[in-house]
């Protein structure tokens, strides 16, 4: 059995799964429980300024039989009293010393606001904070969270008055809605943080029911954008972990956060950079017990792959991750259909032939039964029949050898500047204005 144990920025955990800030996290006893399942931290939802939440809050997309694929919510951060909270920290932490208890904060853009909310949670025994620069919704209106996260400036000098009187492990928690997430990233270490956490939530509208008119979810017939989550928002995230990952300038700790529902997921995560997940939405639809399956695939992948600990996949697949310009325009695959394997459900023709590139021919063979073909000089593997086909194994997309040596854009372009430099030297004093 591999070793699960990770240490972000000096926090120890037992293993990378950790809760995030969210209703999961909004008291003591939400939490112990959730160590007792085999979870190995927690962010203790936002602390901060008192709140009043709405009713409802929260709604969720569910595509073509999935339930909760996306998931929406307004809930603002903990609506309990500071002190309630600072208690049931204490006790926690107290009674499960060996995980990672990290408290989340969102307090208004002052230093002294700052300096007196780091001060009296880290009384308590925490073993890290974590600044909400992310929830786009309620605080947000008034100069706080995504507010204060899509501002590059308020990112660095909020992050350096916490390091002014903290004495844990500072994370900067990230907002997604924004331009380039590595803006604020670097501007997050500059100010000194010990790590980042990405995503928070999308700004989102979850819906609008087609019979009342009201939006979805709706406060006394009105509604108001939320914060998007779960397994839809996962592309999205892992790409703003990977530019983070990648970027010389960022060179901290990431805790992964966005729609990561499985080990699985939890993989893709690490090998893209994080150390460590945090998830909501999946603990939210499965409950607490969801953790075992999810230590119980990544133990089993680890010895799989011959890993001594979960330690060795971090950030193992960020060096495959690059721009676009940086492509091999040679490389090639190619569809094969397995004729074994293929209902002839033409799916695949269909939408090669109307979006694609009309490249999959239907025939009949000499006892009067369809088959599918692929053309393969015209076809340019773009994978849409792979994806489009219900029949796993189906069909293939094979590798094919090119003609032509290895050569991206970027080469390309370099190539063509450095032989137009050399056509003007070799003009030299002939050339002329036109």
């Amino acid at each position: 059995m591999a070793d699960l144990r990770i240490q972000l920025a000096g926090i120890a955990s037992p293993n990378p799964f950790w809760l995030a800030s969210a209703p999961p996290t909004n008291t003591g006893y939400q939490v112990q429980r959730a160590f007792e399942a085999g979870w190995g931290g927690a962010v203790w939802k936002t602390l901060g300024d008192p709140i009043i939440n709405t009713s409802s809050r929260f709604a969720a997309i569910h595509f073509n039989g999935q339930r909760v694929a996306g998931f929406n919510n307004i809930e603002l951060i903990s609506d309990r009293p500071l002190e309630v909270n600072l208690k049931e920290i204490y006790e926690t932490k107290k009674r499960f010393p060996e995980h990672a208890l990290v408290v989340s904060l969102m307090v208004e853009p002052k230093r002294e606001k700052w300096h007196e909310i780091v001060k009296k949670v880290e009384a308590v025994g925490v073993d890290g904070l974590e600044l909400n620069f992310g929830c786009p919704h309620g605080m947000a209106e008034r100069g706080m969270g995504a507010a204060s996260g899509q501002q590059p400036d308020l990112v660095e000098m909020q992050t350096m008055w916490v390091k002014e009187a903290a004495r844990t492990p500072v994370i900067v928690k990230l907002t997604p809605n924004i331009t380039d997430i590595t803006a604020t990233a670097k501007a997050a270490v500059r100010g000194g943080a010990d790590a980042i956490s990405l995503i928070n939530t999308i700004n989102s509208l979850a819906g609008v029911d087609i019979d009342t008119w009201n939006t979805i979810p709706h406060v006394g017939g009105k509604g108001a954008h939320g914060g998007y989550c779960g397994p839809a928002v996962k592309p999205i995230a892992l790409n703003m972990v990977a530019e983070c990952a990648r970027n010389p300038l960022v060179g901290v700790p990431i805790s992964g956060i966005g729609g990561v529902s499985s080990w699985r997921d939890a993989v893709e995560f690490i090998l893209m950079g994080s150390t460590g997940v945090q998830v909501c939405t999946a603990a939210m639809h499965h409950g607490f017990s969801i953790v075992e399956d999810m230590i119980d695939g990544l133990n089993n992948y680890l010895d799989e792959k011959g890993l001594k600990s979960v330690n060795e996949l971090i950030g193992k697949s960020v060096e495959r991750y690059s721009d676009w310009g940086d492509l091999d325009l040679n490389y090639a695959v190619v569809a094969r259909i397995e004729q074994d394997t293929c209902i002839v459900c033409n799916k695949c023709h269909i939408a090669c032939e109307d979006t694609s590139h009309q490249c999959i021919e239907r025939h009949i063979d000499d006892t009067g039964a369809a088959y599918l073909k692929v053309r393969e000089e015209d076809c340019v593997g773009c994978n849409l029949c792979s994806i489009v086909c219900p029949v796993e194994g189906a069909i293939e997309m094979v590798e094919v050898p090119s003609m032509e040596p290895a050569l991206s854009w970027n080469q390309r372009q370099a190539a063509i500047a450095s032989l137009g430099k050399s056509n003007d030297s070799d003009d030299g004093d002939k050339k002329e204005a036109v």
